[in-house]
């Protein structure tokens, strides 16, 4: 685990590493027992940003890849867009342990995605899982576009 993130368990019994110094980078992670774990699925309950913290909004960042070509296959799609959430994450100077939320946009949604798109967050982020919604929709700005991932960041 990132030196960076803190642990809570809120409504539990442990409360560990807290810190009484902050820097932008600190990051709590919350995942009250009574809500289960979330992190099989690859996201955290809640993040804390510490007080004065910088932060970077990553536009949505789709499934194309490097020549701007869309593969008709969701997960290929979903593969590409964390690459490109990657290369902004890079642009800021920032590692993926300093995201604290991210918003997911999935057309035509269905169970069968999750496995997928858990996946691809665990590969990116490991065991700092950053706060997550999905959203489901009809379709994205561009026809072909299956997945698009947005990004809070906190920068140092």
């Amino acid at each position: 685990m990132a030196q960076a993130i803190k642990q809570l368990l809120i409504g539990g019994l442990i409360i560990m590493g807290l810190s009484t110094e902050a820097t932008a980078k600190d990051l709590t992670i919350l995942n009250p027992p009574n809500l289960g774990d979330p992190t099989p699925n690859g996201y955290s309950t809640a993040v804390i940003v510490p007080a004065g913290a910088k932060l970077a909004y990553i536009s949505g960042q789709g499934g194309q890849d490097s020549t701007g070509a869309l593969a008709p296959d969701f997960a290929v799609q979903v593969k590409h867009a964390y690459a490109n959430l990657r290369i902004a994450l890079d642009a800021l100077g920032a590692k993926p342990d300093q995201v604290a939320k991210l918003t997911v946009f999935v057309v035509d949604h269905d169970m069968s995605k999750l496995g997928v798109l858990t996946q691809a967050v665990k590969d990116m982020f490991g065991a700092t899982l950053p706060a997550q919604t999905l959203v489901p929709v009809p379709k994205l700005a561009i026809d072909p576009m299956l997945f698009e991932v947005e990004a809070v960041v906190v920068l140092q």
